[in-house]
């Protein structure tokens, strides 16, 4: 487990650009924390990582934001909406996780029991001033994403 200090945006975009070139296809990482502790910003930064220019946005209202790059297809999850675990079954994406895609998905206990196990889980919290971030590798893939994390 690894625990930082994002003192400011600029940190947690950091932060996923440092994720960004263990990522893989298959790998799923869930993102906890309140609204407003830079779940979306974190993964801003890992995308503008891999090479995207576009506008990266919450995807808060469309469930799902899929992003075709070089190297992978990554789809940026957010279950905020669900009220209820069977949703994500209803929704159809149990085929995305496929290992062939990665997956990051934010609000994932709105998913209990549904989603297969994370890779990597990491927990943002407010910390005035600056945010805090929790890492935890929960497989091989995820002990090596942050094996490869410089030294805070």
């Amino acid at each position: 487990m690894t625990r930082l200090f994002l003192p400011d945006e600029y940190a947690t975009l950091a932060l996923g650009a440092a994720l960004a070139p263990g990522l893989a296809p298959g790998m799923v990482i869930t993102l906890r924390g309140e609204l407003g502790a830079g779940k979306t910003t974190l993964v801003r930064g890992l995308l503008r990582a891999l090479g995207h220019a576009g506008r990266v946005k919450s995807p808060t209202y469309t469930l799902v934001e899929v992003y075709e790059l070089s190297r992978l297809s990554l789809y940026h999850f957010d279950f905020y909406r669900f009220h209820d675990p069977s949703e994500w079954i209803e929704a159809g994406f149990r085929d995305i996780f496929n290992g062939r895609n990665a997956c990051l998905v934010e609000w994932p206990e709105r998913a209990q029991g549904q989603l297969p196990p994370a890779d990597l889980e990491i927990a943002l919290a407010v910390t005035e001033p600056g945010r805090s971030a929790t890492l935890a590798a929960c497989s091989p893939a995820g002990e090596r994403l942050l094996a490869a994390l410089p030294p805070a």
